[in-house]
């Protein structure tokens, strides 16, 4: 008898046990079907990566550029979607053009070169004042030192203007100005701005074309006027780009007086001091003083930009949008 009450025992807990795990089984398994449910969408949204839209044409300094060519069409799709996906890069774009484009716009207008060459500057330099290259340009508008002086700019070991927006912007107007005297076109202004007016001249000759579309140059160069007209577009139509900005989100211009300067400053940090403002926020609006000194010449005189102390301190209310499109209200 006790023999068939072990068994039964036996049997009672094998066939209990086998029940707790298919019951822990299907907990479990209807737990990762929930998890599943949930993570699913969020997962595969992640992954979607789609082609920006091309239009059929684009118009840069009021030319209109029909991309139905292949080769047209496709360089400028490259450089589109390389655009909009640099999210951080792009959004930099915007919130630096907000702060620089008030002060480039009128000197390109004052100077009748057309506004879409804004664009070209964004793209030379990131719209950084302190940019350098590798090949030792400097500035927004990115100058090589001998091309700098040849406009008019002053370069010692105390002052560079190449760091000077509106010195820099006024010289790459003459160039710009000078380049459509030989090519009458905006467009081969703009890529001899990256090739040299004569690198673009003597390719034309070579390969018997007047435009630099038709020319095969260097990849980079190749690929620069896209890439200008590819940011005019984005910055045209940055919602249909996926570009979602905030008035918050903007950098502000932020204003300041001139002192004009007409003797020497021994000490720039110990001048900032007396101005209000540190030696930091003296070179951050004076990127084009590079020593901590500056040597003044008999008869000349140099301006240092000083901003209002109240002005340095973060306020959305004194945030004014440049181009109303840039941001979703």
């Amino acid at each position: 008898m006790n023999k068939y009450k072990s068994i039964l025992f036996i049997l009672i807990a094998v066939l209990s046990g086998g029940l707790i795990l298919f019951l822990i089984s299907g907990a479990a398994k209807n737990t990762h079907i929930e998890t599943e449910k949930k993570t699913e969408s969020p997962s595969f949204l992640s992954m979607i990566v789609s082609s920006a839209p091309v239009p059929d044409f684009v118009e840069f300094c009021g030319e209109r550029i029909p991309l139905g060519r292949m080769d047209m069409r496709e360089r400028f799709d490259r450089e589109l979607n390389s655009l909009i996906y640099l999210h951080s890069n792009i959004l930099l774009y915007f919130k630096r053009a907000n702060r620089f484009f008030p002060v480039i716009d009128p000197i390109l207008k004052k100077n009748d070169i057309p506004l879409d060459f804004k664009y070209l500057c964004v793209i030379e330099s990131n719209l950084d004042t302190r940019a350098f290259s590798p090949a030792k340009a400097a500035g927004l508008w990115q100058f090589m030192d001998s091309t700098a002086k040849n406009y008019g700019l002053e370069i010692t070991d105390e002052i560079d203007e190449r760091y000077h927006i509106e010195k820099a912007t006024e010289a790459a107007c003459q160039y710009f100005k000078s380049a459509y005297q030989r090519y009458g076109k905006w467009t081969d202004v703009a890529a001899s701005y990256n090739a040299g007016m004569g690198r673009i001249s003597s390719a034309m000759q070579e390969q018997s074309v007047d435009s630099a579309f038709d020319l095969l140059l260097a990849s980079e160069t190749s690929r620069y006027v896209f890439r200008i007209m590819a940011l005019k577009e984005i910055f045209e139509n940055p919602e249909k780009y996926g570009i979602i900005l905030k008035k918050e989100n903007l950098y502000p211009l932020i204003p300041v007086h001139y002192i004009e300067v007409t003797s020497d400053i021994d000490n720039l940090a110990s001048f900032a001091k007396e101005n209000g403002i540190n030696y930091m926020q003296l070179k951050e609006f004076n990127v084009w003083l590079r020593r901590p000194v500056l040597k003044v010449a008999k008869g000349k005189s140099y301006r240092i930009a000083i901003p209002e102390k109240e002005d340095l301190y973060y306020s959305p209310d004194k945030i004014k949008i440049y181009d109303d499109r840039w941001v979703n209200q």
